[in-house]
C-alpha cells in the first residue's frame, strides 16, 4: 500500500470517527463527546508504541508486505473483541472496586518508566515464550505458504509462520489493552464511551501501520511522547485518591501537546542527524 494511500484511508476512519463524535454531541451532550475525543486520542497515541513492536516482529521474520495485510486484518478482528471482554471486565471492576482506579494509575506510570527505559535493540521473537508454546500444541513449519495460516504434509497438520506471528501480535495486543483500557479510564468509565472511542481508534490501525512503515525513521522520539501520556493519566488517576480532579479539557491539551512536542523534536533532531551522517560519510569517501 502506498503511502498516498494509507494516508487516505487513515484520515476516512478519523473522519468517521469525527462524525461518530459530533453525532455523540447531538445525542448525549459536551462532556461524552469529549470522554469520547480524549478517550480517542488516548487510544490512536499509545497505538503508536504497539505498531513500532508489529514492525519488529513482522522484520524479525523477514515477513514481506503483501502477507502482512492479512495477519494485521484478522489482529485488528481479534482486538475488537479483545476490547469487549477488557471494557467490560474493567468497568465491572472499577464499579464494584472503586480503589482499583488507584491501581491502574500506578501500573499506567510505571509502563510509562518502563517504555522510556527499554532497549530497543533486541527485535528477535523467534524464540519467544508465545512460539514455543504453540510449537508444544501444533507443530510450526518453516517456511511461509502464502497467505495459509495451516498446512497439510504427510496427514499432518502444521501450522505455518504467519499463524504464529498472529499468535504473537494478538497476545502483544493483550499486553497493550492492559495500558490502553486504564488510560482512558482516566477520562471516562463509561462503557460505551470507552468501548466505541477504542474501536474507531482500532478500525485505523492497518492503515496507521503502512503509513509508519515508511515513516518510523521520522518518530524515533514518539516511543517517549506515549510514554509520558502514559505517566500523565497515571497520576490522572492516582490523584483521585486526594480528591484532585483533572477536567477533560486540559486532559486533552496536555494529551495533544505531548504528542505534538515528541514529533517537532523528532523531525528536528533526524533534520539535525542526517547532515551529520552525510558529512561523515563524504568524508569516509575520500579517504
Amino acid at each position: 500500500m502506498s503511502t498516498k494511500k494509507s494516508l487516505l484511508h487513515l484520515c476516512f476512519w478519523a473522519g468517521t470517527a469525527l462524525l461518530f463524535n459530533i453525532g455523540i454531541y447531538i445525542f448525549m451532550g459536551q462532556e461524552k463527546a469529549l470522554s469520547f475525543l480524549g478517550g480517542y486520542v488516548i487510544e490512536q497515541s499509545l497505538s503508536l508504541d504497539n505498531l513500532f513492536l508489529f514492525l519488529l516482529i513482522f522484520e524479525s521474520f523477514s515477513i514481506k508486505p503483501q502477507y502482512q495485510k492479512r495477519v494485521l486484518t484478522y489482529g485488528i478482528f481479534g482486538a475488537i473483541v479483545l476490547r469487549l471482554i477488557f471494557v467490560i471486565l474493567g468497568v465491572t471492576i472499577v464499579n464494584k472496586f472503586h480503589w482499583m482506579l488507584y491501581i491502574f494509575g500506578l501500573i499506567l506510570i510505571i509502563s510509562g518508566i518502563k517504555m522510556i527505559l527499554k532497549n530497543d535493540n533486541s527485535n528477535d521473537f523467534s524464540n519467544s515464550k508465545i512460539i514455543r508454546l504453540i510449537n508444544k500444541i501444533i507443530p510450526v513449519s518453516r517456511e511461509l505458504a502464502g497467505e495459509k495460516f495451516f498446512i497439510k504434509r504427510n496427514k499432518v497438520l502444521y501450522a505455518t509462520p504467519l499463524f504464529a506471528i498472529l499468535i504473537l501480535i494478538e497476545s502483544s495486543d493483550i499486553i497493550f489493552a492492559i495500558d490502553s483500557i486504564p488510560a482512558v479510564f482516566s477520562i471516562t468509565t463509561d462503557p460505551f464511551i470507552v468501548y466505541t472511542s477504542n474501536i474507531f481508534a482500532i478500525l485505523g490501525l492497518r492503515n496507521m501501520y503502512f503509513l509508519l512503515e515508511k515513516l518510523h525513521n521520522n518518530f524515533a522520539y514518539v516511543k517517549y511522547g506515549v510514554a509520558c501520556i502514559l505517566m500523565f493519566t497515571g497520576v490522572k488517576l492516582s490523584i483521585t485518591f486526594f480528591h484532585i480532579n483533572v477536567s477533560i479539557i486540559i486532559s486533552l491539551v496536555i494529551i495533544f501537546s505531548i504528542m505534538i512536542i515528541s514529533i517537532m523534536i523528532s523531525f528536528i533532531l533526524k533534520k539535525k542527524i542526517e547532515p551529520c551522517a552525510c558529512s561523515k560519510t563524504i568524508k569516509e569517501t575520500i579517504r
